[in-house]
């Protein structure tokens, strides 16, 4: 028996069967496995892609459980990425899973992103310079990117095309910027209509400690925007919507928006949105 064909052939009737067989024998790259990564993975495993590149330094913990798919009693104190690669692999016994315990920094990136057909975003959402590195070597090496925040209860999209806007044009980041500056024009360009903030306590989030809110729910509905763009773009489906088009939907407020950017940071309304920020917590840049 082919256990690849038994287990995933459900999934025919949305795809073909030898869309199944392409998807079998895809890469991605995940960089993260927390609160997003995590389900990515098993995720993205559950729909057949057959390889992965995946990264992430820290080990788990009690502060994990309340949203990260590998956080267990049995996983505190284990590497993400130990545990990540065994529950990908009690799915998909012959999935290929080469990990990158170190995280993804500017010596493996070129061996991370190595033969991969997308790259998936899934860094904390405060490590806004490893994040750059992920979607600028990517667009150098000619591969698609992804990055979707579980932003309140909702969550966003971006899709990155190598051929198109790139990452820094979207977000208006540049190295130049203090920390601040980035977190700002990262967090503005993820939610042109920011429709957490009529429910979220921004006081609970700390630039300083790289802590915030994070719910479970958000991260699964994250996972499921992935995963759908993933297969689009690997199967290519049809024409992706790629920056400076974005996608938001918020399930808590029965919600959805999705838009076309112009300009990206560019537009006037972001530029006003990062300046009224930016006077709000402008006394952080000094510090």
């Amino acid at each position: 028996m082919d256990f690849y064909r038994e287990a995933f052939k459900r999934n025919i009737g949305l795809v073909t069967e030898e869309e199944q067989e392409r998807l079998r024998s895809s890469r991605v790259a995940i960089a993260g496995l927390g609160g997003v990564g995590g389900i990515h993975l098993v995720t993205l495993v559950r729909i057949g892609i057959g390889g992965f590149h995946i990264a992430d330094s820290d080990t788990f913990e009690a502060v994990n459980f309340n949203r990260q798919y590998g956080a267990t009693s049995a996983s505190i104190g284990r590497k993400k990425t130990e545990v990540m690669k065994e529950a990908a692999n009690s799915i998909n016994q012959e999935a290929r899973v080469a990990t990158f315990p170190e995280g993804v920094n500017e010596k493996n990136v070129d061996e991370f992103l190595e033969g991969v057909d997308l790259a998936v975003d899934a860094i904390d959402f405060f490590s806004i310079d490893a994040r750059r590195l992920l979607f600028n070597k990517s667009r150098e090496k000619g591969i698609f990117a992804v990055t979707s925040g579980p932003i309140g209860f909702g969550s966003t999209l971006q899709i990155f095309d190598p051929r198109g806007m790139s990452f820094d044009e979207y977000f208006g980041i540049t190295g130049s910027m203090s920390y601040v500056e980035k977190m700002i024009a990262f967090s503005v360009g993820l939610t042109p209509s920011p429709m957490h903030l009529k429910y979220m306590d921004l006081s609970k989030v700390d630039l300083k400690s790289g802590t915030g809110p994070s719910f479970a729910s958000a991260c699964v509905l994250c996972a499921s925007l992935v995963a759908t763009e993933a297969l689009n773009i690997i199967l290519k489906r049809k024409p992706v919507k790629a920056a400076p088009y974005y996608f938001q939907f918020d399930p808590y407020r029965q919600i959805y928006k999705k838009g076309y950017l112009f300009m990206g940071a560019k537009n006037p309304m972001q530029y006003l949105k990062r300046k009224f920020l930016l006077k709000k917590v402008g006394h952080l840049i000094k510090e």
